[in-house]
């Protein structure tokens, strides 16, 4: 008796969100079907790759990245350069320097990097602070007025100063807020309901549940991914049918694996080649979970998850 398979599909859906405008606009979500299971249904909006750079430009030190972004003498054109990444829908920017660890730049130096990248690309731009709660309040207020009229998504607002950034981000200037919570579902839906409750629409809210490179406690991102994707769609939980991102370069390149030199451990290899592996494992990893975005910084791992998404959707 042959075995026939009843598709999996479901009445609940993904949001659809939209990032950027123009021609270059990109749309996630929308699925409403488990993470890349086509042949259940149709997925209309593929998952999206991002290409990151800093405000401070791109790792020096990697050689093949340092080829990739040569002749490049300013940040617009290190950005310009960026959003043309074989496989890249959309440009992420770190703001790393502003951090009050590292180089303390001010907002106002932030700003005019900003305005240098905005001028400078077309493609959808998503925002990452300095992971520095003060300092990213300081500079998303900013940065929103910058992006007016880009649709352009800020990671993150998080339990402590959503109120903040969501009000700053999402209804001063009409830009797409990112939702962050600590790997656990119950807060993810916390978050994302009382982001809602200031009147932020569910369709300009993106999620990032969390995220850590393979093999470092990634299980738990997994799970959380599988919990969020089964309650949207078999519970038709509202508060969880907002598309997941997941900056997954700024978790794998500094992992040991990815920084420790060569000379110092010669059996493991090209450093450049380990991150890379680790950057396309956990990417593919986050995709297969239920991300509907991912960030990265190498061309090689934007090249490979953009290929595979395409043989998959």
């Amino acid at each position: 008796m042959s075995f026939k398979r009843t598709p999996q599909k479901f009445s609940a859906a993904i949001n659809e969100v939209t990032l950027g405008v123009g021609e270059k606009a990109v749309k996630i979500g929308g699925e409403n079907v488990l993470p890349l299971y086509t042949f259940d249904a149709p997925i209309a909006n593929r998952p999206a790759v991002g290409a990151e750079i800093t405000d401070l430009g791109f790792d020096s030190s990697l050689p093949a990245l340092s080829e990739y972004y040569a002749g490049c003498s300013s940040i617009g054109e290190i950005a310009k350069r960026a959003s043309e990444m074989p496989g890249a829908d959309f440009l992420a920017v770190s703001f790393e320097g502003a951090s009050p660890d590292g180089l303390n730049k001010s907002v106002e130096e932030c700003v005019e990097v900003m305005k240098e990248i905005a001028a400078a690309v077309d493609v959808p731009i998503v925002v990452e602070g300095c992971k520095n709660m003060e300092k990213d309040l300081a500079l998303f207020d900013k940065l929103a007025a910058v992006l007016e009229g880009r649709n352009a998504l800020f990671l993150s607002a998080r339990e402590e100063d959503y109120k903040t950034v969501a009000a700053s981000v999402g209804m001063a200037y009409g830009q797409k807020v990112g939702a962050e919570s600590a790997v656990d579902i119950n807060l993810a839906k916390q978050l994302n309901v009382l982001i809602t409750q200031l009147g932020i629409q569910p369709g300009n809210i993106v999620m990032n549940v969390g995220s850590a490179s393979a093999g470092y406690g990634f299980e738990y991102v997994v799970s959380t991914m599988d919990r969020v994707r089964g309650a949207a769609l078999t519970q038709d939980d509202k508060m969880l049918q907002m598309p997941i991102i997941t900056p997954v370069s700024s978790e794998t390149w500094n992992v040991k694996e990815s920084i420790v030199a060569e000379e110092d451990m010669p059996e493991w290899g090209s450093r450049e080649e380990r991150g890379i592996n680790m950057e396309i494992c956990t990417a593919s990893a986050c995709l297969a979970s239920g991300s509907n975005a991912v960030i990265l910084k190498h061309p090689a791992s934007v090249a490979t998850i953009a290929e595979l998404i395409g043989s998959l959707i």
